[in-house]
């Protein structure tokens, strides 16, 4: 589980990067990155939820 919070923390902080340049620096670019980011997120929050119901099963 660590891992996966690892990897979550890495696309947040992705996100944050990217969605400061489109919204502070005005790069366009950044947009599609920073959506791009917000799905990978998604799935990884929905991968944490399946592990941590597992785990508070045991």
């Amino acid at each position: 589980m660590k891992d996966l919070l690892v990897k979550i923390n890495a696309e947040i902080d992705t996100f944050r990067a990217e969605a400061e340049s489109l919204t502070e620096k005005g790069v366009k670019a950044a947009g599609p990155r920073a959506r791009k980011a917000t799905l990978e997120i998604e799935k990884l929050l929905k991968e944490f939820r399946k592990v941590s119901i597992e785990e508070s099963k045991k």
